[in-house]
């Protein structure tokens, strides 16, 4: 796929979950390494990106970490992963991601589930501001 960054690693998110967002907001503000891109689920790049890895979004509607030429992560061990590579961050995954993926998927599935009556839903996709443009992939 062209005008996909090479050397960026890609985090699919839920563009209208409000827990989503501010996750979001808070790897762009650790990314100090300048690591990641990000796209909405909901966006042309998102479907054609799960549909080439044949990830079904009726049933994984949350993140999903995509490092190009190597793997993807879904559900828990993608939040892992991604809070693996943040700067600053007291590292959960060594906590976390020994613990069985099943118990980690459950807990996560829950959360997930209920995010939008626990925490919001917005109207309309995430547009980045201009300041985040370049870390937006469409």
């Amino acid at each position: 796929m062209k005008n996909l960054p090479k050397d960026k690693k890609i985090i699919l998110f839920d563009g209208v979950c409000t827990l989503c967002n501010n996750a979001i907001d808070y790897i762009i503000k650790k990314d100090q390494k300048d690591q990641f891109v990000f796209a909405s689920l909901q966006s042309d790049i998102g479907k054609k990106l799960t549909a080439e890895r044949g990830i079904d979004t009726s049933q994984i509607d949350s993140m999903i970490l995509i490092i190009p030429g190597e793997a993807y992560y879904i559900k828990s061990t993608a939040a892992l992963q991604i809070f693996k590579r943040l700067s600053g961050v007291v590292s959960l995954s060594r906590i976390f991601l020994p613990l069985p993926e099943g118990f980690r998927d459950s807990v996560y599935d829950l959360i997930a589930r209920n995010r939008y009556q626990w925490f919001g839903k917005k109207e309309t996709c995430r547009m980045p501001t201009p300041e985040e443009k370049a870390k937006f992939i469409e």
